[in-house]
């Protein structure tokens, strides 16, 4: 039986990044898989290079397109809000003043951004929904506005299913603490700000086995070019990118959610559709 399934994301290369290879999987097993951005990401970081050569948030949402249609994706939707950017304060990440945009996400009424979001859902059929876990993954203003609305839409819609696509906090730990100090490891991988991000695999539901579709994931983060580059330093989906075949399969063949009202059980479900099946 063919499900719909809704994946929701802050900016173009999130799908890619936490989501890839589960959506490519849910394709190509049948389902109809949408992929809805709350924001068009032009308060990302690029290079000065990129940024010249036009208008970033088109860019981006062409990267997406080829990104979904490297996954087998059906539909893309960009909600209508602004990319809020970040800045570190502390240890805390907080929306970019210096890129002041009229609707940055982060802020953004939730019941108004929910009803947006649910409409779709209502319009899809959705059988299902991903989001993202409560502190939206490392921190980012406009993730955990994905946590928050994409729960209330899901209410609102009626939408059986809520999946928030995290990461197993201790398996990212242990390969932190394993190559923080090379050279090219940007500080987004550092074991201290990492301490506190995504879950402990205590709460975790999922663990999707998504190592069959390694190529399509890969394409999907090829997809990004812009954000794999910077004026200075290296970013992180430029580090994912370089790893040989063998190293990225292993690294990034799994892929993580809670399941909203599920009480964790083991083993951990590799399939994201169990509980409507």
């Amino acid at each position: 039986m063919p499900f719909t399934l809704v994946s929701f994301h802050a900016h173009p290369d999130d799908e890619a990044l936490l989501t890839a290879g589960t959506l490519a999987r849910a394709a190509a097993e049948g389902h109809r898989v949408v992929v809805v951005v709350a924001t068009t990401g032009a308060a990302g970081l690029a290079s000065t290079e990129v940024r010249e050569r036009g208008d970033l948030a088109e860019l981006r949402m062409a990267e997406l397109r080829r990104s979904a249609d490297a996954l087998g994706v059906a539909r893309v939707v960009h909600l209508g809000y602004d990319d809020s950017g970040m800045v570190y304060e502390s240890d805390r990440i907080v929306p970019d003043p210096a890129r002041a945009a009229p609707h940055p996400f982060a802020f953004a009424d939730v019941e108004e951004a929910a009803g947006r979001l649910a409409a779709l859902l209502r319009e899809e059929a959705a059988d299902a929904l991903t989001t993202y876990d409560a502190v939206g993954g490392y921190g980012h203003p406009d993730h955990v506005q994905v946590s928050v609305v994409g729960a209330r839409a899901a209410r609102l819609a009626g939408t059986p299913l809520v999946l928030e696509a995290t990461a197993d906090r201790e398996r990212l730990l242990r390969a932190a603490r394993l190559v923080h100090l090379l050279p090219f490891v940007p500080a987004d991988l550092s074991p201290h700000r990492l301490a506190g991000a995504y879950v402990t695999r205590q709460v975790l539901t999922h663990e999707v086995d998504v190592r069959g579709f390694w190529r399509q994931k890969r394409a999907a983060m090829s997809a990004h070019g812009s954000q794999a580059t910077a004026d200075s330093g290296v970013r992180t989906l430029q580090v994912l990118l370089r790893l040989p075949a063998p190293a990225y399969r292993l690294a990034l063949g799994r892929e993580w959610f809670v399941e909203r009202g599920r009480t964790p059980g083991r083993p951990l479900l590799d399939d994201i559709f169990a509980t409507l099946r």
